[in-house]
Protein backbone atom coordinates (compact mmCIF):
# COMPACT_ATOMS: atom_id res chain seq x y z
CA UNK A 1 0.00 0.00 0.00
CA UNK A 2 1.37 3.40 -1.01
CA UNK A 3 1.26 6.73 0.78
CA UNK A 4 -1.90 8.64 -0.08
CA UNK A 5 -1.70 11.18 -2.89
CA UNK A 6 -2.39 14.83 -2.09
CA UNK A 7 -5.67 14.50 -3.96
CA UNK A 8 -6.83 11.49 -1.93
CA UNK A 9 -5.80 13.13 1.36
CA UNK A 10 -7.67 16.34 0.57
CA UNK A 11 -10.75 14.51 -0.65
CA UNK A 12 -10.77 12.55 2.62
CA UNK A 13 -10.45 15.77 4.63
CA UNK A 14 -13.28 17.45 2.75
CA UNK A 15 -15.60 14.65 3.90
CA UNK A 16 -14.75 14.98 7.61
CA UNK A 17 -16.36 18.33 8.32
CA UNK A 18 -14.45 20.58 10.73
CA UNK A 19 -12.67 18.54 13.36
CA UNK A 20 -12.46 19.72 16.96
CA UNK A 21 -11.41 17.50 19.85
CA UNK A 22 -9.23 16.74 22.84
CA UNK A 23 -6.59 14.24 23.89
CA UNK A 24 -8.62 11.85 26.02
CA UNK A 25 -7.75 9.88 29.14
CA UNK A 26 -10.54 9.12 31.62
CA UNK A 27 -10.04 10.93 34.91
CA UNK A 28 -9.62 7.66 36.86
CA UNK A 29 -6.62 6.50 34.75
CA UNK A 30 -3.03 7.61 35.23
CA UNK A 31 -1.92 6.32 31.82
CA UNK A 32 -2.94 4.34 28.75
CA UNK A 33 -2.34 0.98 30.51
CA UNK A 34 -4.73 1.85 33.32
CA UNK A 35 -7.28 3.07 30.78
CA UNK A 36 -7.39 -0.22 28.87
CA UNK A 37 -6.36 -3.06 31.20
CA UNK A 38 -9.28 -5.33 32.08
CA UNK A 39 -9.12 -4.63 35.82
CA UNK A 40 -9.33 -0.85 35.45
CA UNK A 41 -11.23 -0.32 32.17
CA UNK A 42 -14.22 1.83 33.12
CA UNK A 43 -16.77 2.15 30.28
CA UNK A 44 -19.33 3.93 32.50
CA UNK A 45 -16.92 6.78 33.26
CA UNK A 46 -15.67 6.92 29.66
CA UNK A 47 -19.29 7.21 28.50
CA UNK A 48 -19.98 10.04 30.93
CA UNK A 49 -16.85 12.02 30.10
CA UNK A 50 -17.23 11.62 26.34
CA UNK A 51 -20.77 12.97 26.75
CA UNK A 52 -19.28 16.14 28.27
CA UNK A 53 -17.05 16.48 25.20
CA UNK A 54 -19.96 15.94 22.84
CA UNK A 55 -21.95 18.51 24.82
CA UNK A 56 -19.54 21.29 23.87
CA UNK A 57 -19.27 20.23 20.23
CA UNK A 58 -16.17 18.02 20.18
CA UNK A 59 -16.28 15.39 17.44
CA UNK A 60 -12.89 13.69 17.78
CA UNK A 61 -10.56 12.52 20.56
CA UNK A 62 -6.92 11.44 20.44
CA UNK A 63 -6.37 8.24 22.43
CA UNK A 64 -3.13 6.43 23.24
CA UNK A 65 -2.73 2.65 23.00
CA UNK A 66 0.20 0.45 24.12
CA UNK A 67 2.12 -2.53 22.75
CA UNK A 68 2.06 -4.27 26.16
CA UNK A 69 -1.74 -4.32 26.10
CA UNK A 70 -1.53 -6.37 22.90
CA UNK A 71 1.13 -8.67 24.37
CA UNK A 72 -0.87 -9.18 27.58
CA UNK A 73 -4.21 -10.11 26.02
CA UNK A 74 -4.73 -9.10 22.40
CA UNK A 75 -8.29 -10.42 22.18
CA UNK A 76 -9.33 -8.74 25.43
CA UNK A 77 -7.63 -5.52 24.39
CA UNK A 78 -9.35 -5.54 20.99
CA UNK A 79 -12.69 -6.15 22.73
CA UNK A 80 -12.19 -3.23 25.11
CA UNK A 81 -11.02 -0.97 22.28
CA UNK A 82 -14.14 -1.97 20.34
CA UNK A 83 -16.23 -1.02 23.40
CA UNK A 84 -14.47 2.34 23.56
CA UNK A 85 -15.09 2.96 19.85
CA UNK A 86 -18.78 2.13 20.31
CA UNK A 87 -19.04 4.60 23.19
CA UNK A 88 -17.27 7.26 21.11
CA UNK A 89 -19.60 6.60 18.17
CA UNK A 90 -22.60 6.94 20.50
CA UNK A 91 -21.39 10.50 21.14
CA UNK A 92 -20.60 11.21 17.46
CA UNK A 93 -16.86 11.19 18.19
CA UNK A 94 -14.32 9.57 15.85
CA UNK A 95 -10.94 9.16 17.57
CA UNK A 96 -7.37 9.35 16.36
CA UNK A 97 -5.58 6.29 17.79
CA UNK A 98 -1.90 6.59 18.79
CA UNK A 99 0.20 3.43 18.29
CA UNK A 100 3.61 4.34 19.83
CA UNK A 101 4.78 7.17 22.10
CA UNK A 102 8.23 8.41 23.17
CA UNK A 103 7.04 10.59 26.07
CA UNK A 104 7.59 10.25 29.82
CA UNK A 105 8.54 7.02 31.66
CA UNK A 106 10.63 4.61 29.53
CA UNK A 107 9.94 1.67 31.91
CA UNK A 108 6.31 0.61 31.29
CA UNK A 109 5.00 -2.34 33.31
CA UNK A 110 1.72 -4.21 33.09
CA UNK A 111 -0.50 -4.67 36.13
CA UNK A 112 -1.45 -2.14 38.80
CA UNK A 113 -0.02 1.30 38.10
CA UNK A 114 1.45 3.47 40.85
CA UNK A 115 -0.70 6.30 42.27
CA UNK A 116 -0.08 9.87 41.08
CA UNK A 117 3.00 11.54 42.53
CA UNK A 118 1.60 14.58 44.39
CA UNK A 119 2.01 17.88 42.57
CA UNK A 120 3.55 16.50 39.35
CA UNK A 121 2.24 16.72 35.76
CA UNK A 122 1.78 13.31 34.07
CA UNK A 123 3.65 11.48 36.82
CA UNK A 124 2.55 8.03 35.63
CA UNK A 125 2.49 8.22 31.83
CA UNK A 126 4.57 5.53 30.11
CA UNK A 127 6.31 5.15 26.76
CA UNK A 128 5.49 2.53 24.13
CA UNK A 129 7.68 0.73 23.38
CA UNK A 130 9.73 0.99 26.54
CA UNK A 131 13.50 1.54 26.48
CA UNK A 132 14.34 -2.15 26.97
CA UNK A 133 12.25 -3.12 23.92
CA UNK A 134 13.52 -0.22 21.83
CA UNK A 135 17.12 -1.31 22.43
CA UNK A 136 16.45 -4.98 21.58
CA UNK A 137 15.93 -5.65 17.87
CA UNK A 138 14.80 -9.19 18.69
CA UNK A 139 11.64 -7.55 20.07
CA UNK A 140 10.83 -5.82 16.77
CA UNK A 141 8.91 -8.80 15.29
CA UNK A 142 6.60 -8.55 18.32
CA UNK A 143 6.11 -4.84 17.66
CA UNK A 144 5.33 -5.61 14.02
CA UNK A 145 2.70 -8.16 15.08
CA UNK A 146 1.13 -5.50 17.31
CA UNK A 147 1.00 -2.85 14.59
CA UNK A 148 -0.18 -5.14 11.78
CA UNK A 149 -2.58 -7.05 14.03
CA UNK A 150 -4.14 -4.01 15.68
CA UNK A 151 -4.55 -1.87 12.57
CA UNK A 152 -5.60 -4.91 10.55
CA UNK A 153 -8.38 -5.63 13.04
CA UNK A 154 -9.85 -2.14 12.60
CA UNK A 155 -8.61 -1.28 9.09
CA UNK A 156 -12.11 -0.77 7.71
CA UNK A 157 -13.70 0.65 10.85
CA UNK A 158 -15.43 3.94 10.08
CA UNK A 159 -15.53 4.80 13.79
CA UNK A 160 -11.79 5.58 13.63
CA UNK A 161 -10.67 8.89 12.16
CA UNK A 162 -6.92 8.25 11.74
CA UNK A 163 -3.87 6.39 13.07
CA UNK A 164 -1.12 8.43 14.73
CA UNK A 165 1.82 6.10 14.22
CA UNK A 166 4.29 7.57 16.77
CA UNK A 167 3.89 10.48 19.18
CA UNK A 168 6.89 12.82 19.47
CA UNK A 169 9.36 10.12 18.36
CA UNK A 170 12.44 12.22 19.12
CA UNK A 171 11.37 13.33 22.60
CA UNK A 172 14.16 12.43 25.05
CA UNK A 173 12.33 13.76 28.12
CA UNK A 174 15.30 15.79 29.29
CA UNK A 175 13.43 17.50 32.12
CA UNK A 176 11.89 14.32 33.56
CA UNK A 177 13.40 10.92 32.68
CA UNK A 178 16.35 12.05 30.56
CA UNK A 179 18.91 10.43 32.85
CA UNK A 180 17.48 6.93 32.27
CA UNK A 181 16.73 7.25 28.55
CA UNK A 182 18.92 5.33 26.04
CA UNK A 183 21.74 7.60 24.95
CA UNK A 184 21.06 6.75 21.30
CA UNK A 185 17.26 6.86 21.57
CA UNK A 186 16.74 9.30 18.71
CA UNK A 187 18.87 7.14 16.40
CA UNK A 188 17.01 3.97 17.41
CA UNK A 189 13.59 5.52 16.81
CA UNK A 190 14.69 7.13 13.54
CA UNK A 191 15.72 3.67 12.32
CA UNK A 192 12.44 2.09 13.47
CA UNK A 193 9.90 4.74 12.44
CA UNK A 194 9.93 4.07 8.66
CA UNK A 195 9.48 0.37 9.42
CA UNK A 196 6.48 1.17 11.61
CA UNK A 197 4.89 3.15 8.77
CA UNK A 198 5.52 0.16 6.48
CA UNK A 199 3.95 -2.24 9.00
CA UNK A 200 0.93 0.05 9.31
CA UNK A 201 0.50 0.17 5.52
CA UNK A 202 0.85 -3.61 5.39
CA UNK A 203 -2.45 -3.77 7.31
CA UNK A 204 -4.15 -1.77 4.49
CA UNK A 205 -6.04 0.75 6.64
CA UNK A 206 -8.78 2.84 5.04
CA UNK A 207 -7.94 5.57 7.56
CA UNK A 208 -4.95 7.90 7.02
CA UNK A 209 -1.61 7.55 8.80
CA UNK A 210 0.27 10.41 10.44
CA UNK A 211 2.99 11.26 12.97
CA UNK A 212 3.11 14.77 14.33
CA UNK A 213 6.18 16.99 14.17
CA UNK A 214 6.67 19.17 17.24
CA UNK A 215 10.13 20.82 17.43
CA UNK A 216 12.77 22.37 15.22
CA UNK A 217 12.89 24.67 12.22
CA UNK A 218 10.02 24.06 9.77
CA UNK A 219 10.67 27.04 7.51
CA UNK A 220 11.73 24.77 4.63
CA UNK A 221 11.77 21.05 3.98
CA UNK A 222 15.57 21.11 4.06
CA UNK A 223 15.60 22.74 7.51
CA UNK A 224 13.54 19.94 9.09
CA UNK A 225 15.34 17.54 11.41
CA UNK A 226 15.97 14.04 9.98
CA UNK A 227 13.14 12.68 12.18
CA UNK A 228 10.66 15.38 11.16
CA UNK A 229 11.52 14.77 7.52
CA UNK A 230 10.60 11.10 7.91
CA UNK A 231 7.35 12.05 9.65
CA UNK A 232 6.34 14.51 6.92
CA UNK A 233 7.40 12.27 4.04
CA UNK A 234 5.58 9.22 5.40
CA UNK A 235 2.35 10.85 6.63
CA UNK A 236 -0.85 10.78 4.56
CA UNK A 237 -2.10 13.85 6.44
CA UNK A 238 0.21 16.30 8.22
CA UNK A 239 -0.07 16.57 11.99
CA UNK A 240 1.84 18.77 14.40
CA UNK A 241 1.99 20.02 17.99
CA UNK A 242 2.18 23.62 19.12
CA UNK A 243 1.95 24.93 22.68
CA UNK A 244 3.23 28.42 21.96
CA UNK A 245 1.86 31.90 21.39
CA UNK A 246 -0.63 32.56 18.56
CA UNK A 247 2.01 34.30 16.41
CA UNK A 248 4.17 31.17 16.50
CA UNK A 249 1.19 28.89 15.89
CA UNK A 250 0.21 30.78 12.73
CA UNK A 251 3.79 30.85 11.46
CA UNK A 252 4.02 27.08 11.93
CA UNK A 253 0.74 26.53 10.10
CA UNK A 254 1.87 28.69 7.17
CA UNK A 255 5.12 26.75 6.91
CA UNK A 256 3.22 23.44 6.71
CA UNK A 257 0.73 24.64 4.11
CA UNK A 258 3.43 24.15 1.45
CA UNK A 259 2.73 20.39 1.55
CA UNK A 260 -0.85 20.91 0.29
CA UNK A 261 -2.20 18.25 2.62
CA UNK A 262 -4.75 18.40 5.46
CA UNK A 263 -3.33 19.84 8.69
CA UNK A 264 -4.27 18.43 12.10
CA UNK A 265 -2.89 20.02 15.26
CA UNK A 266 -2.95 16.99 17.56
CA UNK A 267 -1.69 18.84 20.66
CA UNK A 268 -2.13 22.47 21.74
CA UNK A 269 -3.53 24.56 24.61
CA UNK A 270 -1.17 25.18 27.50
CA UNK A 271 -2.56 28.27 29.18
CA UNK A 272 0.59 29.19 31.08
CA UNK A 273 2.75 28.83 27.96
CA UNK A 274 0.65 31.25 25.89
CA UNK A 275 -1.53 28.76 23.99
CA UNK A 276 -5.21 29.31 24.78
CA UNK A 277 -8.54 28.50 23.14
CA UNK A 278 -9.33 32.20 22.87
CA UNK A 279 -6.29 33.05 20.75
CA UNK A 280 -5.61 29.82 18.81
CA UNK A 281 -9.03 28.63 17.63
CA UNK A 282 -9.80 31.68 15.45
CA UNK A 283 -6.43 31.26 13.64
CA UNK A 284 -7.04 27.54 13.16
CA UNK A 285 -10.47 28.21 11.70
CA UNK A 286 -9.03 30.77 9.28
CA UNK A 287 -6.50 28.21 8.01
CA UNK A 288 -8.86 25.19 8.09
CA UNK A 289 -6.75 23.29 10.64
CA UNK A 290 -8.30 20.46 12.65
CA UNK A 291 -7.65 21.05 16.37
CA UNK A 292 -7.16 18.60 19.25
CA UNK A 293 -6.20 20.20 22.58
CA UNK A 294 -4.47 18.44 25.45
CA UNK A 295 -6.84 17.16 28.07
CA UNK A 296 -10.59 16.85 28.54
CA UNK A 297 -11.15 16.10 32.25
CA UNK A 298 -8.71 16.81 35.09
CA UNK A 299 -7.81 13.57 36.83
CA UNK A 300 -5.02 11.21 37.87
CA UNK A 301 -2.72 12.40 35.09
CA UNK A 302 -2.65 15.83 36.80
CA UNK A 303 -2.05 17.62 33.50
CA UNK A 304 -3.75 20.72 34.87
CA UNK A 305 -0.33 21.22 36.55
CA UNK A 306 2.45 22.76 34.43
CA UNK A 307 5.49 20.96 33.02
CA UNK A 308 7.78 22.73 35.50
CA UNK A 309 6.14 20.73 38.30
CA UNK A 310 8.86 18.13 37.62
CA UNK A 311 11.37 20.64 39.01
CA UNK A 312 8.97 22.32 41.45
CA UNK A 313 6.10 20.03 42.54
CA UNK A 314 2.87 21.88 43.31
CA UNK A 315 2.24 20.19 46.65
CA UNK A 316 1.60 23.00 49.09
CA UNK A 317 0.12 25.40 46.54
CA UNK A 318 -1.85 24.96 43.34
CA UNK A 319 -0.97 26.97 40.21
CA UNK A 320 -3.06 30.09 39.70
CA UNK A 321 -3.95 28.97 36.18
CA UNK A 322 -4.66 25.42 34.99
CA UNK A 323 -2.13 24.29 32.38
CA UNK A 324 -4.29 21.77 30.41
CA UNK A 325 -7.81 20.24 30.64
CA UNK A 326 -11.33 21.63 30.20
CA UNK A 327 -13.51 20.07 32.92
CA UNK A 328 -13.30 19.37 36.63
CA UNK A 329 -13.93 15.68 37.51
CA UNK A 330 -17.58 16.49 38.29
CA UNK A 331 -18.13 17.91 34.79
CA UNK A 332 -17.97 21.58 35.78
CA UNK A 333 -16.00 23.61 33.22
CA UNK A 334 -12.73 25.12 34.42
CA UNK A 335 -13.73 28.31 32.55
CA UNK A 336 -17.28 28.79 31.35
CA UNK A 337 -16.13 31.28 28.71
CA UNK A 338 -13.84 28.64 27.20
CA UNK A 339 -16.57 26.03 26.72
CA UNK A 340 -18.79 28.76 25.28
CA UNK A 341 -16.08 29.60 22.75
CA UNK A 342 -15.49 25.92 21.88
CA UNK A 343 -19.24 25.39 21.40
CA UNK A 344 -19.54 28.50 19.24
CA UNK A 345 -16.54 27.41 17.14
CA UNK A 346 -18.08 23.96 16.66
CA UNK A 347 -21.43 25.47 15.64
CA UNK A 348 -19.79 27.91 13.24
CA UNK A 349 -17.75 25.07 11.72
CA UNK A 350 -20.89 22.96 11.34
CA UNK A 351 -22.70 25.80 9.59
CA UNK A 352 -19.82 26.17 7.12
CA UNK A 353 -19.73 22.44 6.32
CA UNK A 354 -23.46 22.44 5.63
Amino acid sequence: MEKWTEERANQWYSRQGCLLGANFLPSDAINQLEMFQAETFNPALIDKELAWGEGIGLNTMRVYLHDLLWEQDKDGFKHRLDQFLSLAAKHHIRPVLVIFDSCWDPRPKLGPQHPPVPGIHNSGWVQSPGAATLQNEREYPRLRQYVVGLIGSFANDERILAWDVWNEPDNTNTSSYGNIEPKNKEELVRHLLPQVFNWAREAKPTQPLTSGIWIGDWSSHESLSPMARIQIEQSDVISFHNYSWPEDFEARVKSLERYHRPLICTEYMARGAGSTFDTILPIARKHNVAMINWGLVAGKSQTYLPWDSWQRPYVLEQPTVWFHDIFHPDGTPYRQQEVKLISETAKANLAVTK
